[in-house]
């Protein structure tokens, strides 16, 4: 898979590179924040599409979201965020959203620095580009999609156009999921009471019932298969029905680094990631998951601590020389292949503390994990992945240190059980 980065100017302007001129392409474009199963339905149909048209499959994917772009701008009197800001309502890094792409077969991903005057671009403008400069013979498109100058290129607009144009297709995907479910506007994390992963507050509701409650909590229907829908659930500690929306495990990032060392001294030692956090941190709890070690990070002020691989990440390769010399290009060049990681279940605790980090906005998190083996690993300075397979209890404190290890040694019993 191809992966090309790309900086508009100062006018919105992209120096898109150039394929080959006798095959046409079939593209899409978003965040595909999460990858769910929307977004991985979208991204099989262009792949679909280019196999049968001998084309080249084609997305575009935009980072940082824009939609943390816009929040940023408008809290911060215009200004947008620097390679330093943090988007903690991000479900996935662009790392993790590239590794599912490659796993579906794309050929080229085009990552695009959202920006504010690329925002501002028409949709109209945008499209021209796309088949004057990539040969775009068909745009893929989910139901609910929109994007160019005020979210005006929705799926009615692009349809007419490419109608009166005749110049490409579009091709509109059923991208919604099982049904609409309902979510309060401005949710906030909300740790469960109960033991045990909770339920759908909805499950087996009336209409009446249903009515009552999204009046209550000022809900808005939503489509099953949105990010929002995972972000909320993750938020209150639905790891399962997050999971199953996903297609497999919700996960986060980061570098393992020295804690307060306080579960070694009760006979659990656990992996501390610091503050630098990949992907979306559910609700503070303790969960059942897995630790998956992705070796010795790299150092400070390398092309990957600025949001570029350092190295291939999920099999990029180079563009022909002529992308390399286009402005505001960047090329990545091929990976080799990668040893399969290690990994182990894990049970993994998530806190807050009451510092406020200024990379995110929010109070810092603590995610701490116990790995469940009978080696001693060292982990300190490697990337880890932790994976989470359900939740198992809220944060609450204990008597004493036996009832606390009495209880961590549960913890581990069910860990064990939804991991096997």
């Amino acid at each position: 898979m191809n992966i090309t980065y790309l900086t508009p100017d100062a006018e919105g302007e992209v120096a898109w590179p150039s394929f080959d001129n006798d095959k046409k392409a079939v593209v899409t474009l978003g965040a595909f924040d999460g990858m769910h199963l929307g977004h991985q339905a979208v991204i099989r149909r262009v792949v679909e599409l280019a196999h049968r048209h001998d084309a080249f499959s084609v997305v575009i994917l935009f980072d940082p979201r824009p939609a943390f772009v816009h929040g940023w701008a408008a809290r911060h009197e215009g200004a947008e965020p620097d390679s330093a800001a943090i988007d903690a309502e991000a479900l996935t890094g662009i790392g993790e959203r590239l590794r599912r792409m490659e796993e579906l077969g794309v050929d080229h991903v085009l990552v695009v620095r959202y920006t504010l005057a690329f925002a501002a671009k028409s949709y109209i403008f945008f499209l021209g580009r796309l088949t004057g400069k990539l040969g775009m013979r068909t745009l893929v498109l989910g139901q609910d999609a929109a994007f160019g100058r005020n979210r005006e290129g929705d799926v009615q607009h692009v349809a007419n156009l490419a109608a009166a144009t005749g110049v490409f297709e579009l091709d509109i995907v059923d991208d919604r999921g099982p049904g609409e479910v309902r979510i309060p506007r401005d949710f906030k994390p909300e740790m469960p009471a109960e033991w045990g992963e909770p339920a759908d507050p909805l499950a087996g509701a009336t209409k009446a019932e249903r009515r009552a409650w999204s009046k209550k909590h000022q809900a808005k229907a939503m489509r099953a298969w949105s990010s929002t829908n995972v972000r909320y659930l993750l938020a209150h500690g639905r790891i399962q029905d997050a999971n199953a929306i996903l297609g497999e495990p919700h996960a986060i990032e980061g570098v393992v680094v020295h804690g307060e060392e306080r579960g070694r001294t009760i006979g659990f030692p656990t992996a501390n990631l610091g503050t630098d956090i990949e992907g979306y941190i559910p609700v503070d709890g303790v969960y059942a998951g897995w630790l998956v070690d992705l070796g010795t990070a790299p150092e400070q002020g390398t092309d990957a601590e600025a949001g570029q691989p350092a190295q291939a990440g999920p099999g990029e390769s180079t563009q022909p020389e002529a992308a390399q010399a286009q402005s505001g290009t960047e090329v990545v060049s091929e990976a080799g292949t990668q040893d399969q990681p290690r990994r182990w279940p894990a049970a993994i605790s998530i806190g807050t503390k009451p510092t406020f980090s200024e990379k995110t906005g929010l109070h810092e998190r603590v995610v701490e994990s116990y790995c469940i083996t009978g080696d001693w690993i060292d982990l300190y300075g490697h990337k880890v992945r932790v994976e989470f397979a359900g939740f198992l209890r809220p944060q609450v404190k204990f008597g004493g240190p036996d009832e606390l290890v009495d209880e961590l040694k549960r913890n581990v019993e069910e860990t064990k059980r939804l991991t096997a």
